[in-house]
């Protein structure tokens, strides 16, 4: 198969499509190995910026894994500047879920443990 290979070129995860005449605050991202998990989470966060005018994503077709992310913002702030903001965002809300979780799991086995005894 084309592109397995060892010397394969790897295909960039994110592009950018901008309108001729576009300002930096209107873009289209485009995130390939991708689906709704990540473009509805990711929108959601993005949302809640209130420089942000609107935010949606749409996957291109079934059988594809990419989406395309657009961001139009208020005031000519760079929506590439959203878009970090909301990936960070998106990471520190991930992190804290997943250590309230192990804690959790490790305050329940030692219940575990002292209702062995």
């Amino acid at each position: 198969m084309a592109g397995t290979g060892a010397g394969a070129e790897r295909k960039a995860q994110l592009e950018t499509v901008q309108a001729d005449g576009a300002d930096e605050g209107c873009v289209t991202f485009v995130l390939h190995g991708e689906d709704h998990t990540l473009g509805n989470s990711l929108r959601y966060m993005v949302m809640k910026n209130p420089d942000v005018e609107f935010c949606g994503y749409s996957i291109t077709h079934p059988s594809e894994s990419k989406i395309n992310f657009r961001i139009q913002t208020r005031g000519g702030i760079p929506a590439t500047e959203i878009l970090r903001k909301g990936l960070n965002d998106l990471s520190d809300a991930s992190k804290h879920v997943l250590q309230t979780f192990e804690a959790q799991v490790k305050e329940f086995r030692l219940k575990q443990g002292e209702a062995m005894e």
